[in-house]
């Protein structure tokens, strides 16, 4: 009997062993298909990637059709759709009209600040159009700053915004948007 109740002790921690080694097997290709599923979301729906341009659409038109999508997407007042535009550590800057001094300048910094001056500052607003015109890109590796004349409804800027975009792989994201730039 002492060798029965050996054996069956065996068996038993045999049986365990082999369940917590495959549960660490299991944990461990649970996390390495999370990791590499993290590669590819980013690029997929960010940016120009995510409005259904045609393939193989030149950075030109990539960047026209962000920038008309944030105004469309302003009015719509889509904010998810919207902050997909921008990048993580984009900023929106307020020149107050005066472009040659940048110590009055007001700032919104990161993905949470612009939304809340989308939200608080600029849908109250309702804006019924907003379309960029006059656009003046200048690109330069993976990087791109476009002065606009921009018009929100009757209002028109003449030159007085200019965006950054970045490229990142095949997707161009809004990096920064500094606007009032023309003087009163």
């Amino acid at each position: 009997m002492p060798l029965f109740a050996a054996l069956s002790r065996c068996a038993v921690r045999c049986a365990f062993q082999w369940f917590i080694d495959m549960r660490l097997i299991l944990a461990a290709a649970i996390l390495l298909a999370a990791g590499l599923s993290g590669c590819t979301s980013p690029s997929s729906t960010a940016g120009s990637c995510g409005l259904g341009l045609a393939t193989g659409s030149d950075n030109a038109t990539a960047i026209r059709a962000v920038l008309e999508a944030e105004g469309k997407l302003v009015v719509a007042q889509a904010i998810d759709d919207l902050m997909a535009l921008w990048a993580e550590d984009a900023f929106v800057a307020n020149a107050k009209n005066t472009a040659h001094d940048a110590s009055d300048d007001q700032f919104w910094r990161g993905k949470d600040a612009i939304r809340h001056r989308y939200v608080r500052t600029v849908f109250p607003g309702a804006p019924a159009a907003v379309a960029p015109a006059e656009l003046a890109i200048e690109l330069d590796a993976g990087r791109a700053v476009v002065t606009a004349t921009t018009r929100i409804g009757n209002e028109v800027a003449p030159a007085g915004d200019r965006w950054t975009l970045v490229q990142q792989g095949d997707c161009w994201l809004i990096e920064s948007l500094t606007y009032n730039l023309e003087s009163l």
